[in-house]
């Protein structure tokens, strides 16, 4: 944890999160421009670490900020949202106290080491979020998820999907097949040889089959794929060394170490049994997500992602908490073909040459080919050492070309969500100091958004989203 430097020179996004976020009860929104389309109708849900900072203390990592959910609705009497922080254990002890009581991903419980023990690291239920038939769940990769009202945001306590043992993890990353209505997940519990447990359930959540499997050592794994028949995990050169975190000697942010002569560990596992079918290795990089995979015609595997050459993101996020930043973590989408019955990799080709992150396709082309990959993308000419991702974008896989959202100076998007043939974003205006959501035609994005909707106060840049059709 950091004290408050209120004296530091920052940057136009960092107004966002100087202080936590607001809640606001159902409200309607006001139209800035334009006009909400007539078929735009359902849910964005947008989840992110919205509160960094407790008694003039900040958190150690943007991970660690405690999760709010803004759900915006739209429906024939025009577009309403409601925003609230997802109302976990942790963060009702510490709203109590008025202090941090726990660590987390970038941060020790205040006090002695015993503290440690008294109080395990804090559900932050920050990171994304899973539209169910009956309830919005909150999730965060390292515990349960917290289930949600899907209108009122009302946190309706941990859910086990009728299969999670208390205390496993279930990532905030699970992949749903668009015409099965299957929903395909993992987790990593902690050891020193890691279990990765994979599940898969029902469109409802209902856990109905799961399998454990030993990692070697703890890597870092933060998203998967959903390839075809597969399910494929990149385990890349990140190891945890798990004693120091147990024993509260050091967090998991500090934890990890970046050993490229180990590469990169691919697994792939066969979606009908869960079983291994492969496992193979190649060079090192580092991804936190995925766009998509598909199984080609010849029967390879293609995935595409957004790759780093190294693990300076981490350092990268962390001072993102701080509010300014000074270290340069670059990608590139990239994509890799591999054969998933021995593990190989058979070619890795750079898509595009521009730092993007949060790639994502359109739900109905999840675990098959999709012409178009829509990302959060960095504007021609950003420093992104000092500066956050400031447009978004959609590649076209069969031209080659990229269609880009410039939004102008200071004004910072959320993640792309998709919803029919519409781009939802959340965008805070650094300029006003205000947050507003955005609707692009998906087909124009380098033209003005067709509708601009104005939000009752500033929501903090968020990590992931969803749509929910009405």
């Amino acid at each position: 944890m950091q004290t408050i430097d209120k004296k530091s020179t920052k940057k136009a996004w960092a107004g966002a999160i100087t202080e936590p976020a607001k809640e606001f009860p159902l409200t309607q929104l006001p139209i800035i421009s334009g006009n909400i389309p007539d078929s735009l109708r359902g849910t964005l849900y947008r989840n992110g670490a919205a509160r960094l900072e407790r008694g003039g203390v900040r958190v150690g990592h943007w991970f660690d900020g405690d999760g709010a959910i803004l759900a915006v609705n739209f429906t024939d009497a025009g577009a309403s949202a409601v925003y609230r922080y997802v109302q976990t254990t942790g963060y009702q002890a510490e709203t109590a106290a008025g202090k941090f009581l726990y660590g987390n991903y970038g941060m020790t419980a205040p006090g002695a080491i015993w503290n440690q023990w008294r109080r395990p690291v804090k559900n932050a239920a920050n990171t994304s979020v899973l539209a169910l038939p009956d309830r919005l769940l909150a999730l965060w990769e390292g515990n349960n998820p917290h289930a949600l009202n899907l209108e009122t945001l009302e946190t309706q306590g941990l859910d086990n999907l009728g299969g999670l043992d208390q205390g496993v993890p279930y990532s905030a990353h699970p992949k749903v097949d668009p015409h099965t209505g299957e929903i395909f997940n993992f987790g990593v519990t902690p050891s020193i040889n890691a279990i990765l447990n994979i599940y898969k359930s029902d469109f409802t959540g209902k856990i109905l089959q799961k399998a454990k499997f030993t990692l070697e050592g703890f890597p870092v794994i933060h998203d998967f794929v959903l390839a075809g028949q597969y399910l494929i995990f990149f385990a890349p050169p990140v190891q945890i060394n798990v004693f120091p975190v147990l024993f509260g000697f050091k967090t998991y942010s500090d934890s990890m170490k970046w050993q490229p002569e180990s590469g990169t560990e691919i697994l792939v596992f066969d979606r009908e049994t869960l079983t291994l079918v492969s496992r193979g290795k190649t060079e090192p990089w580092y991804q936190w997500h995925f766009a998509n995979g598909y199984v080609d015609a010849s029967g390879s595997v293609i995935i595409d992602f957004a790759r780093y050459q190294d693990f300076q993101t981490n350092q990268y996020l962390r001072e993102v908490a701080a509010g300014e930043t000074h270290t340069l973590a670059e990608t590139t989408l990239t994509r890799v073909q591999l054969q998933p019955q021995t593990g190989r990799v058979i070619a890795i080709e750079k898509l595009l040459d521009r730092t993007c992150e949060f790639p994502l396709v359109p739900k109905p082309n999840v675990g098959q080919a999709s012409r178009y990959t829509y990302m959060s993308i960095s504007r021609t000419g950003t420093d992104m050492s000092q500066e956050i991702l400031n447009a978004i974008a959609r590649f076209d896989h069969k031209t080659q070309t990229l269609t880009e959202a410039n939004l102008g100076e200071n004004c910072y998007p959320s993640e792309p969500i998709l919803a029919q043939d519409w781009v939802l974003t959340v965008v805070y205006d650094g300029n006003s100091h205000r947050s507003e959501v955005w609707v692009y035609d998906s087909d124009r994005l380098d033209e003005e958004p067709v509708c601009k909707l104005e939000l009752p106060s500033v929501i903090p840049h968020s990590f992931h989203g969803t749509w929910k059709p009405a």
